[in-house]
């Protein structure tokens, strides 16, 4: 997710995570809060390419989050473990004055998951449900001025317009695809009595550039380098061949943004695909540099396994 869903939506999940467990989904969309703060909100649909006209009367006030569907669209309904695509107008409750408009950009993404359901139930249980085309309104509760000195700050009305959903591939259980035998020279791979991957770096001289090579070959979608990937991996030092990460050891697939781990990961397993087995050997100025990480220092060997994507 973006900036507006990075800065807006986690305190909406601090206000709704002690609200206790969350109600079954029903199959439409449910409103929560003070809805009747709504009732003088009019919208005027401008596509989806422009943020709407917004008309309300002024200042809103919310003591609690409160959200609602105002406009239905005519697309399917939104179903759970899918992505919603939408955009978002932010306005100021007190003023009606703009706070963030991503109308004009690519939408945001968000994944109505198990995660956001627990965490955050009015905004799962007003999404799923809702349909392709619908607005949908969220009031933020102000806050106070705090005695550190923090500003006062109005309540934020969100403007939401659902453009699209797709559906969330669940990943592999483990690689899936043809064999590669890997040239000689390269740290060695095998898998042990429980289908976990070992690294024996005997022999491996440093690497003078990255490898990236396919030990088994996918036949899935091909990484981005935009994309969140859900791997398996084992990483050891080239140096003495110390092993010094491994989700396999901690029992569950690891998820992260392709764009937020060291560069050797980013260049290395964009243009690979879901279900390969990736043996990275990695210089030390794509990995950590000369002051490495914890114990992971020097040039570096990993086996990822890269199970998929979003």
């Amino acid at each position: 997710m973006r900036r507006l869903l990075a800065i807006l939506i986690p305190g909406l999940l601090l206000l709704t995570a002690c609200g206790g467990s969350p109600a079954a989904p029903e199959p439409t969309s449910q409103s929560a809060g003070d809805t009747a703060k709504f009732d003088s909100l009019k919208l005027t649909d401008n596509g989806d390419k422009k943020g709407p006209g917004v008309e309300f009367s002024k200042p809103l006030e919310v003591t609690e989050p409160t959200i609602k569907v105002v406009t239905e669209g005519d697309g399917d309904r939104v179903k759970d473990n899918q992505i919603a695509n939408i955009s978002i107008l932010a306005l100021s409750g007190a003023d009606g004055s703009t706070l963030e408009d991503t109308f004009p950009g690519e939408p945001e993404a968000l994944e109505l998951n198990e995660k956001l359901k627990t965490q955050s139930p009015v905004i799962y249980s007003a999404f799923v449900g809702s349909k392709i085309g619908s607005s949908l309104a969220l009031a933020i509760p102000g806050q106070a001025a705090t005695a550190e000195g923090a500003a006062a700050q109005p309540t934020q009305l969100l403007l939401i317009k659902v453009l699209s959903t797709k559906d969330v591939e669940q990943p592999l259980e483990k690689p899936e695809g043809e064999t590669v035998t890997p040239p000689a020279g390269l740290p060695t791979v095998k898998e042990n009595d429980q289908g976990i991957p070992e690294i024996s770096i005997d022999g491996a001289p440093a690497p003078t550039a990255l490898v990236a090579q396919d030990l088994i070959k996918g036949k899935g979608a091909e990484v981005k380098e935009t994309d969140t990937l859900t791997v398996n991996y084992v990483g050891v030092n080239l140096a003495g061949g110390t092993k010094f990460d491994s989700s396999f050891d901690r029992g569950e697939p690891a998820s992260f943004p392709l764009t937020g781990v060291i560069p050797g990961w980013t260049q290395g397993l964009a243009g690979k695909t879901v279900g390969s087995r990736v043996l990275l050997v990695v210089p030390k100025d794509l990995a950590y540099g000369d002051a490495g990480q914890g114990e992971a220092k020097g040039d570096l060997v990993f086996v990822v396994d890269i199970l998929g994507v979003k």
